[in-house]
């Protein structure tokens, strides 16, 4: 199921699928991380998750978003920040290794789109994740989600820590 969902300047594009609800079971996952192996909910098990979905890490506001959550994982404990875009796993390493990212993860969902149909956050128009921002408690249920219906604006960050802080 499509849904209108994203202004991209004056264009509105599509995304793939609903949206998830706090109180929800987050879908599990299959993403590629930087070292290209497979990552899923069940290595972060025990720990409560950020989320953080970005177009691309290549852009000012994504960066920034990246940069953000990485300065205030060190802050959360007994949690993990992770960034998912569509980008290569080898720009977000890239990206990693310039900006000194080393407090979040960054995974990609290139390789077949999965994680952004089931979250509810793939631009089906240009083949990128709509930003949003979840954090799921220890038991993977959705505890914070909020997706931002226009790419260039930020998500809520201090509402997004206050749910993982509160969960710590």
């Amino acid at each position: 199921m499509a849904r209108p969902g994203m202004m991209v300047g004056e264009n509105e594009h599509t995304i793939q699928n609903e949206m998830l609800t706090v109180g929800a079971l987050a879908p599990d996952f299959s993403l590629i991380a930087s070292d290209l192996s497979s990552k899923s909910l069940a290595d972060y098990a025990g720990k409560v998750k950020v989320i953080s979905v970005v177009p691309s890490v290549d852009t000012g506001v994504c960066s920034q978003q990246t940069r953000r959550f990485n300065q205030e994982a060190a802050g959360l404990p007994d949690a993990v920040v992770l960034t998912v875009s569509a980008d290569m796993p080898f720009a977000l390493s890239r990206f990693c290794d310039s900006a000194g990212i080393d407090n979040s993860e960054t995974l990609s969902t290139h390789r077949d789109m999965q994680f952004a149909d089931d979250y509810g956050v793939h631009d089906t128009d240009w083949r990128i994740c709509q930003r949003a921002v979840f954090v799921l408690d220890r038991d993977n249920t959705v505890r914070h989600a909020e997706y931002v219906p226009v790419i260039g604006n930020e998500v809520d960050f201090d509402a997004a820590l206050a749910a993982a802080r509160n969960l710590a």
